[in-house]
Protein backbone atom coordinates (compact mmCIF):
# COMPACT_ATOMS: atom_id res chain seq x y z
CA UNK A 1 0.00 0.00 0.00
CA UNK A 2 2.71 2.68 0.56
CA UNK A 3 4.19 1.92 -2.62
CA UNK A 4 1.51 2.48 -4.39
CA UNK A 5 0.41 5.60 -2.20
CA UNK A 6 3.93 7.03 -3.70
CA UNK A 7 3.36 6.16 -7.13
CA UNK A 8 -0.12 7.79 -7.22
CA UNK A 9 1.33 11.14 -5.30
CA UNK A 10 4.54 11.11 -7.68
CA UNK A 11 1.78 11.05 -11.20
CA UNK A 12 -0.79 13.85 -9.10
CA UNK A 13 2.16 15.95 -8.77
CA UNK A 14 3.51 15.67 -12.18
CA UNK A 15 -0.28 16.31 -13.71
CA UNK A 16 -0.35 20.21 -11.32
CA UNK A 17 3.10 20.87 -12.97
CA UNK A 18 2.29 19.85 -16.27
CA UNK A 19 -0.95 21.61 -15.76
CA UNK A 20 0.38 24.92 -14.06
CA UNK A 21 3.31 25.32 -16.62
CA UNK A 22 0.93 25.03 -19.81
CA UNK A 23 -1.53 27.44 -17.60
CA UNK A 24 1.05 29.73 -17.47
CA UNK A 25 2.60 29.24 -20.78
CA UNK A 26 -0.96 30.23 -22.31
CA UNK A 27 -1.09 33.17 -20.05
CA UNK A 28 2.34 34.55 -21.61
CA UNK A 29 1.63 34.07 -25.25
CA UNK A 30 3.71 32.69 -27.85
CA UNK A 31 6.56 34.45 -27.75
CA UNK A 32 7.42 32.80 -23.66
CA UNK A 33 7.00 36.44 -22.23
CA UNK A 34 3.96 37.93 -19.75
CA UNK A 35 1.84 40.49 -21.52
CA UNK A 36 3.71 43.80 -21.70
CA UNK A 37 2.21 47.29 -22.32
CA UNK A 38 3.67 48.76 -24.97
CA UNK A 39 3.60 52.76 -25.35
CA UNK A 40 4.36 55.08 -28.09
CA UNK A 41 4.25 59.21 -28.39
CA UNK A 42 0.73 60.07 -29.44
CA UNK A 43 1.50 63.60 -30.82
CA UNK A 44 3.50 65.31 -33.60
CA UNK A 45 6.77 65.99 -31.86
CA UNK A 46 7.49 65.82 -27.77
CA UNK A 47 10.49 68.03 -25.94
CA UNK A 48 12.38 65.31 -23.81
CA UNK A 49 13.62 67.10 -20.24
CA UNK A 50 16.04 66.03 -17.55
CA UNK A 51 13.32 67.48 -15.04
CA UNK A 52 9.36 67.07 -14.69
CA UNK A 53 7.53 70.53 -13.89
CA UNK A 54 10.55 73.19 -14.50
CA UNK A 55 9.16 75.03 -17.48
CA UNK A 56 8.25 78.12 -18.35
CA UNK A 57 5.55 79.69 -19.42
CA UNK A 58 6.21 80.18 -23.09
CA UNK A 59 6.69 76.52 -23.35
CA UNK A 60 3.18 76.00 -22.45
CA UNK A 61 2.11 75.33 -25.57
CA UNK A 62 4.78 73.01 -26.27
CA UNK A 63 3.78 70.74 -23.36
CA UNK A 64 -0.25 70.63 -23.75
CA UNK A 65 -1.99 68.03 -24.21
CA UNK A 66 -2.25 68.94 -28.13
CA UNK A 67 1.25 71.06 -28.86
CA UNK A 68 1.38 73.34 -31.27
CA UNK A 69 5.17 73.19 -31.98
CA UNK A 70 4.99 75.55 -34.60
CA UNK A 71 3.61 78.46 -32.24
CA UNK A 72 6.52 77.23 -30.03
CA UNK A 73 9.12 77.65 -32.26
CA UNK A 74 8.41 81.13 -33.66
CA UNK A 75 7.71 82.36 -30.25
CA UNK A 76 11.00 81.71 -28.81
CA UNK A 77 13.96 84.61 -28.77
CA UNK A 78 17.40 83.36 -28.82
CA UNK A 79 17.62 83.62 -25.29
CA UNK A 80 14.77 81.61 -24.49
CA UNK A 81 16.36 79.32 -27.03
CA UNK A 82 19.67 79.05 -25.04
CA UNK A 83 17.55 78.53 -21.79
CA UNK A 84 17.37 75.09 -23.11
CA UNK A 85 20.13 74.09 -22.69
CA UNK A 86 20.88 71.46 -20.21
CA UNK A 87 17.08 71.27 -19.50
CA UNK A 88 16.22 69.71 -22.70
CA UNK A 89 17.99 66.43 -23.90
CA UNK A 90 16.22 65.29 -27.40
CA UNK A 91 12.59 65.38 -28.66
CA UNK A 92 10.89 62.32 -29.61
CA UNK A 93 7.95 61.81 -32.90
CA UNK A 94 4.57 60.71 -33.06
CA UNK A 95 4.58 57.23 -33.01
CA UNK A 96 7.95 56.79 -31.72
CA UNK A 97 8.12 53.51 -29.28
CA UNK A 98 9.45 54.23 -25.73
CA UNK A 99 9.44 52.49 -22.16
CA UNK A 100 7.98 53.88 -19.57
CA UNK A 101 10.51 53.83 -16.84
CA UNK A 102 8.44 55.79 -13.77
CA UNK A 103 5.86 58.49 -13.28
CA UNK A 104 5.60 61.88 -11.15
CA UNK A 105 2.64 63.70 -11.53
CA UNK A 106 1.34 64.76 -14.69
CA UNK A 107 5.07 63.03 -16.02
CA UNK A 108 6.01 60.16 -17.39
CA UNK A 109 10.03 59.34 -17.41
CA UNK A 110 10.65 57.39 -20.69
CA UNK A 111 13.27 55.65 -22.72
CA UNK A 112 13.33 55.89 -26.47
CA UNK A 113 14.24 52.89 -28.28
CA UNK A 114 15.69 54.20 -31.16
CA UNK A 115 17.97 57.05 -29.84
CA UNK A 116 21.40 55.56 -28.58
CA UNK A 117 22.92 57.35 -25.93
CA UNK A 118 25.58 56.12 -23.65
CA UNK A 119 24.86 54.69 -20.39
CA UNK A 120 21.28 54.10 -21.37
CA UNK A 121 20.81 51.37 -22.32
CA UNK A 122 17.00 51.10 -23.09
CA UNK A 123 17.19 54.28 -25.35
CA UNK A 124 17.58 58.02 -24.39
CA UNK A 125 15.78 58.80 -21.28
CA UNK A 126 13.68 61.84 -20.20
CA UNK A 127 10.60 63.39 -18.78
CA UNK A 128 7.52 63.98 -21.13
CA UNK A 129 4.16 65.17 -20.26
CA UNK A 130 1.86 61.51 -19.54
CA UNK A 131 -0.18 63.09 -22.62
CA UNK A 132 2.40 62.62 -24.99
CA UNK A 133 2.50 59.17 -24.07
CA UNK A 134 -0.13 56.53 -25.10
CA UNK A 135 -0.67 52.64 -24.58
CA UNK A 136 -1.19 50.53 -27.95
CA UNK A 137 -0.73 46.83 -29.20
CA UNK A 138 1.69 46.06 -31.71
CA UNK A 139 0.73 46.85 -34.89
CA UNK A 140 0.80 43.91 -37.90
CA UNK A 141 4.81 43.29 -38.53
CA UNK A 142 3.59 41.94 -42.05
CA UNK A 143 2.53 45.75 -42.72
CA UNK A 144 4.61 47.93 -45.34
CA UNK A 145 6.23 51.19 -43.65
CA UNK A 146 5.56 54.77 -44.92
CA UNK A 147 8.95 57.14 -43.99
CA UNK A 148 8.08 60.66 -44.28
CA UNK A 149 10.22 62.00 -46.14
CA UNK A 150 8.65 65.95 -46.59
CA UNK A 151 9.21 68.32 -43.82
CA UNK A 152 5.90 68.17 -42.40
CA UNK A 153 3.22 65.94 -43.66
CA UNK A 154 -0.40 65.78 -42.55
CA UNK A 155 -2.35 62.81 -41.69
CA UNK A 156 -6.13 63.21 -42.77
CA UNK A 157 -9.03 61.14 -41.53
CA UNK A 158 -10.45 60.92 -44.54
CA UNK A 159 -8.49 60.98 -48.23
CA UNK A 160 -9.15 64.04 -49.15
CA UNK A 161 -7.01 67.05 -49.20
CA UNK A 162 -9.15 69.67 -46.98
CA UNK A 163 -8.43 70.95 -43.21
CA UNK A 164 -11.17 69.98 -41.79
CA UNK A 165 -10.37 65.82 -42.13
CA UNK A 166 -6.78 67.24 -41.35
CA UNK A 167 -5.83 64.94 -38.21
CA UNK A 168 -2.46 66.27 -37.11
CA UNK A 169 0.85 67.07 -39.07
CA UNK A 170 4.04 64.77 -38.46
CA UNK A 171 7.67 65.43 -39.24
CA UNK A 172 10.82 64.34 -41.25
CA UNK A 173 11.18 60.89 -40.06
CA UNK A 174 7.93 59.52 -38.79
CA UNK A 175 7.31 56.18 -39.67
CA UNK A 176 3.80 54.74 -40.23
CA UNK A 177 2.40 50.83 -40.97
CA UNK A 178 0.82 51.03 -44.71
CA UNK A 179 -2.38 48.97 -44.89
CA UNK A 180 -3.23 50.16 -48.64
CA UNK A 181 -2.95 52.76 -51.50
CA UNK A 182 -5.65 54.44 -52.53
CA UNK A 183 -5.04 56.53 -55.86
CA UNK A 184 -2.59 59.69 -53.98
CA UNK A 185 -3.23 58.03 -50.57
CA UNK A 186 -1.99 55.95 -48.31
CA UNK A 187 -4.06 54.44 -45.96
CA UNK A 188 -1.59 53.94 -42.74
CA UNK A 189 -2.36 52.05 -39.41
CA UNK A 190 -1.34 54.33 -36.82
CA UNK A 191 -0.44 53.04 -33.43
CA UNK A 192 -2.81 54.82 -30.75
CA UNK A 193 -5.47 56.52 -33.56
CA UNK A 194 -6.75 54.04 -35.53
CA UNK A 195 -6.68 54.23 -39.64
CA UNK A 196 -5.48 57.36 -40.97
CA UNK A 197 -4.56 58.64 -44.77
CA UNK A 198 -1.21 60.34 -45.70
CA UNK A 199 -0.28 61.80 -49.47
CA UNK A 200 1.84 59.61 -51.13
CA UNK A 201 4.54 62.17 -52.59
CA UNK A 202 5.44 62.96 -48.52
CA UNK A 203 6.61 59.41 -47.98
CA UNK A 204 8.60 56.55 -49.30
CA UNK A 205 7.21 53.00 -48.60
CA UNK A 206 9.40 49.98 -48.28
CA UNK A 207 8.90 46.43 -46.83
CA UNK A 208 10.20 47.25 -43.04
CA UNK A 209 13.13 49.64 -41.53
CA UNK A 210 15.82 47.17 -42.05
CA UNK A 211 15.15 47.11 -46.13
CA UNK A 212 15.76 50.75 -46.60
CA UNK A 213 18.04 51.02 -49.90
CA UNK A 214 21.57 52.24 -48.75
CA UNK A 215 21.83 55.74 -49.69
CA UNK A 216 23.94 57.63 -51.78
CA UNK A 217 26.41 59.87 -50.44
CA UNK A 218 24.34 62.25 -52.79
CA UNK A 219 20.82 61.20 -50.97
CA UNK A 220 22.31 62.20 -47.90
CA UNK A 221 23.41 65.31 -48.79
CA UNK A 222 20.35 66.42 -50.17
CA UNK A 223 18.14 65.37 -47.31
CA UNK A 224 20.42 67.66 -45.38
CA UNK A 225 20.76 70.34 -47.24
CA UNK A 226 16.96 70.73 -47.69
CA UNK A 227 16.88 72.28 -44.06
CA UNK A 228 19.05 75.40 -45.00
CA UNK A 229 17.45 78.08 -43.67
CA UNK A 230 15.80 76.24 -40.84
CA UNK A 231 16.21 77.79 -37.27
CA UNK A 232 18.50 76.45 -34.87
CA UNK A 233 16.71 74.30 -31.85
CA UNK A 234 18.57 72.94 -29.17
CA UNK A 235 17.53 69.24 -28.61
CA UNK A 236 15.52 69.10 -31.75
CA UNK A 237 15.25 66.58 -33.94
CA UNK A 238 11.94 67.38 -36.20
CA UNK A 239 11.64 69.30 -39.04
CA UNK A 240 10.28 72.15 -36.24
CA UNK A 241 14.18 72.85 -35.83
CA UNK A 242 17.26 70.80 -35.57
CA UNK A 243 20.47 70.88 -32.93
CA UNK A 244 23.30 69.75 -34.73
CA UNK A 245 23.57 66.37 -34.07
CA UNK A 246 19.65 65.89 -33.83
CA UNK A 247 20.13 66.77 -38.30
CA UNK A 248 22.03 64.22 -38.53
CA UNK A 249 20.56 61.65 -36.27
CA UNK A 250 17.74 62.51 -38.70
CA UNK A 251 18.89 62.38 -42.10
CA UNK A 252 20.87 59.07 -41.27
CA UNK A 253 17.81 57.84 -39.54
CA UNK A 254 15.89 58.78 -42.40
CA UNK A 255 17.43 56.62 -45.04
CA UNK A 256 17.65 53.63 -43.07
CA UNK A 257 21.17 54.06 -40.37
CA UNK A 258 20.30 54.50 -37.10
CA UNK A 259 22.79 56.37 -35.34
CA UNK A 260 23.95 57.39 -32.03
CA UNK A 261 21.95 60.77 -31.31
CA UNK A 262 24.40 62.76 -29.22
CA UNK A 263 27.55 64.13 -31.31
CA UNK A 264 30.05 62.99 -28.61
CA UNK A 265 28.37 59.73 -28.85
CA UNK A 266 28.68 60.07 -32.98
CA UNK A 267 32.31 60.55 -32.78
CA UNK A 268 33.14 57.35 -31.37
CA UNK A 269 31.18 55.42 -33.38
CA UNK A 270 30.95 54.13 -37.43
CA UNK A 271 34.42 54.20 -38.97
CA UNK A 272 37.19 57.05 -38.38
CA UNK A 273 38.12 58.58 -41.59
CA UNK A 274 41.46 61.06 -42.05
CA UNK A 275 40.45 64.69 -43.17
CA UNK A 276 42.36 64.25 -46.51
CA UNK A 277 39.58 60.86 -46.95
CA UNK A 278 36.45 62.93 -46.16
CA UNK A 279 33.97 61.73 -48.52
CA UNK A 280 30.25 63.86 -48.98
CA UNK A 281 27.83 62.14 -46.23
CA UNK A 282 30.38 62.02 -43.56
CA UNK A 283 30.58 63.57 -40.55
CA UNK A 284 33.09 65.73 -38.78
CA UNK A 285 33.47 66.42 -35.01
CA UNK A 286 34.99 69.71 -33.36
CA UNK A 287 35.78 69.59 -30.02
CA UNK A 288 37.26 72.16 -27.15
CA UNK A 289 40.85 73.11 -26.40
CA UNK A 290 41.85 72.99 -30.51
CA UNK A 291 40.27 69.66 -30.97
CA UNK A 292 41.48 67.71 -27.84
CA UNK A 293 38.91 68.65 -25.56
CA UNK A 294 35.00 67.39 -25.62
CA UNK A 295 33.14 67.15 -28.18
CA UNK A 296 30.47 70.37 -28.75
CA UNK A 297 29.64 70.10 -32.58
CA UNK A 298 28.80 67.58 -35.73
CA UNK A 299 28.15 68.26 -39.45
CA UNK A 300 28.12 66.88 -42.62
CA UNK A 301 30.95 66.71 -45.33
CA UNK A 302 29.25 67.95 -48.57
CA UNK A 303 32.35 68.09 -50.61
CA UNK A 304 34.45 70.91 -52.46
CA UNK A 305 35.64 71.67 -48.76
CA UNK A 306 32.66 73.22 -47.53
CA UNK A 307 30.15 71.27 -44.68
CA UNK A 308 26.22 71.65 -43.88
CA UNK A 309 25.34 72.06 -39.96
CA UNK A 310 23.41 73.58 -37.47
CA UNK A 311 25.78 75.93 -35.97
CA UNK A 312 24.21 77.82 -33.04
CA UNK A 313 20.73 79.25 -31.26
CA UNK A 314 21.59 82.62 -32.90
CA UNK A 315 22.03 81.02 -36.67
CA UNK A 316 20.16 78.68 -39.19
CA UNK A 317 20.89 75.43 -40.55
CA UNK A 318 24.03 76.49 -43.20
CA UNK A 319 26.67 75.87 -45.50
CA UNK A 320 30.37 76.98 -44.43
CA UNK A 321 34.12 76.26 -45.40
CA UNK A 322 35.50 73.43 -43.64
CA UNK A 323 39.04 75.79 -42.88
CA UNK A 324 36.86 78.58 -41.19
CA UNK A 325 37.58 79.98 -38.13
CA UNK A 326 36.82 78.15 -35.52
CA UNK A 327 36.16 74.60 -37.64
CA UNK A 328 39.65 74.51 -38.60
CA UNK A 329 41.21 75.14 -35.19
CA UNK A 330 38.46 72.57 -33.39
CA UNK A 331 38.55 69.93 -35.54
CA UNK A 332 38.40 66.33 -34.22
CA UNK A 333 37.98 64.12 -36.53
CA UNK A 334 35.33 62.54 -38.65
CA UNK A 335 33.68 59.46 -38.76
CA UNK A 336 31.59 57.16 -41.64
CA UNK A 337 28.73 55.49 -41.13
CA UNK A 338 27.65 55.18 -44.76
CA UNK A 339 29.31 51.29 -45.63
Amino acid sequence: MHKKATVFIMIFCLFITFHTASATSESKGSTGKADELHFAISVPVTNVWRVPNKTRKIDAVSIAANPDMTKWTKGLTVADKNWLIGRTDTQALYGDHVEVLKSSGDWHYIAIADQFNKGQAKGYEGWVPKSHVQAYSPVDSDLEIAVVTAKIASLYNEPKLHDKYKFIDISYTTILHVVKEERDWLQVQTKMDGLKYVRKKDVKVYADFASIPKPTQKELVDSAKQYIGLPYLWAGVSAYGFDCSGLMYSVYKNHGILIPRDSSVQATHGTAVKRKDLQPGDLMFFAHNKGKGKVYHVSMYIGDGKMVHAPNSSRKVDIVSINSGVYKTNYAGARRYLK
